[in-house]
């Protein structure tokens, strides 16, 4: 039988609340043992509640007393480094949520735009009829991926250097120069060649009606 998640919610039944909280309390205190036991760090914990008369200390007020003085002698700089309050520990979340968000729309958006490269490449849709945003996305995607492949290139012509000198002395060798991608300088530009090739695609397309009319006579 699967294990039902509880609701982090304020328990309104007294005796449902009072059950949890014996429950509770004696599981904390033997992750606290489990902590301490098998780590070897001074471990304390205090536990205030209307259902005890006293607080619960453990392991004892004593030790507890030597975890505490030995936290005061800390620098308040080491003490509160990673401390959260509420407000702090939900900006904390917030903040790392919409960079996740924002990353997975950069990827979803350069797979888009792959899909609408190979839709041109294989004839499935027309460039005359990508958006002009569409048309930037994918001359944006065309760019940083020859941006990543000339810093490949440079990379590999660095290492070719390298183990070339290295065996200079056993024979001479003929460095050859890796050529750089030549990378468009906006994303009109690549917008301009789409055109380019639906135009020349549509003249070839005129040309080879012309010629069928022409045998048909």
């Amino acid at each position: 039988m699967t294990r039902q998640k509880v609701k982090m919610a304020f328990i309104e039944n007294e005796s449902s609340r009072k059950a949890t909280y014996k429950k509770r309390k004696s599981g904390i205190l033997k992750k606290a043992n489990e902590l301490a036991t098998l780590c070897g760090v001074p471990v304390g914990v205090i536990i205030d509640s209307e259902y005890d008369l006293r607080p619960e200390v453990w392991p004892s007020r004593e030790e507890m007393g030597t975890v505490l003085s030995r936290w005061q002698r800390l620098p308040v700089i080491d003490r509160t480094k990673k401390m959260l309050n509420q407000q702090s520990y939900l900006q904390q979340r917030i903040t790392k949520e919409t960079d996740t968000c924002k990353k997975l729309t950069k990827e979803n958006k350069e797979l888009e735009m792959k899909e609408v490269m190979f839709d041109c490449l294989s004839g499935k849709t027309s460039p005359s009829r990508i958006e002009i945003s569409d048309l930037r996305g994918c001359g944006n995607v065309i760019e940083q991926y020859l941006k990543n492949l000339n810093r490949r290139i440079e990379i590999l012509s660095k290492n070719d250097g390298a183990s070339s000198s290295s065996v200079h002395a056993a024979a001479t060798t003929t460095s050859v120069a890796m050529p750089i991608v030549e990378m468009g300088s906006s994303s009109s530009a690549f917008s301009d060649m789409i055109r380019q090739q639906q135009i020349q695609s549509n003249m070839n397309q005129t040309v080879r009606g012309l010629d069928l009319n022409q045998q048909q006579w």
